[in-house]
């Protein structure tokens, strides 16, 4: 138990796709969400790879292993401002944009083939489909499934609304 009054006290899931340039646009929503709350709502990246996009799943499994190594939505955020690259060079890009952010390259290239986290990337995509989501961006507040793969528009007002209400209590 954590009695910190810094601890998160809501959790929002983040169901993602890192090769979806939908994600990259709802950035600015999760940046604007966590100036507001800080560590009050927690941001949890979860992986919804996507079958139309063919290195989803890798880039998922490379998030996974960037967050080992502490750096986990920074990477995230790198690799989606570069969703059109991924596209044409994949598994190459994906240790490239550990090498720029200072993380262990040489690991990241190791985590790819070995496919330590594959296991977790499935985990977190059944979850997904599980509880309803069928696209990405999709966050999940308080049992709440918001879906913003069509349109963000008034997405992140919804999360405030539901934060504010969790944080209430």
């Amino acid at each position: 138990m954590n009695d910190s009054p810094t601890a998160p006290r809501v959790l929002l899931d983040v169901w993602c796709e890192l090769q979806c340039p939908d994600c990259f646009r709802a950035l600015g929503d999760l940046d604007a969400l966590r100036g507001t709350y800080g560590d009050r709502v927690e941001l949890r990246l979860r992986h919804f790879p996507l079958e139309k996009h063919a290195h989803s799943f890798a880039a998922a499994q490379a998030a996974e292993e960037a967050a080992v190594q502490g750096s986990g939505w920074a990477y995230a955020a790198a690799v989606l401002a570069r969703t059109d690259e991924l596209a044409a060079r994949g598994e190459e890009l994906l240790v490239e944009v550990a090498r720029e952010l200072g993380l262990d390259a040489d690991e990241m290239d190791t985590a790819l083939i070995d496919g330590r986290h594959i296991l977790t990337v499935d985990a977190d995509h059944a979850e997904g489909k599980a509880i309803g989501v069928r696209g990405t961006p999709t966050y999940e507040i308080g049992g709440v499934l918001l879906d913003a793969s069509k349109s963000q528009d008034g997405v992140r007002e919804r999360v405030e609304e539901i934060a504010d209400r969790l944080l209430a209590g």
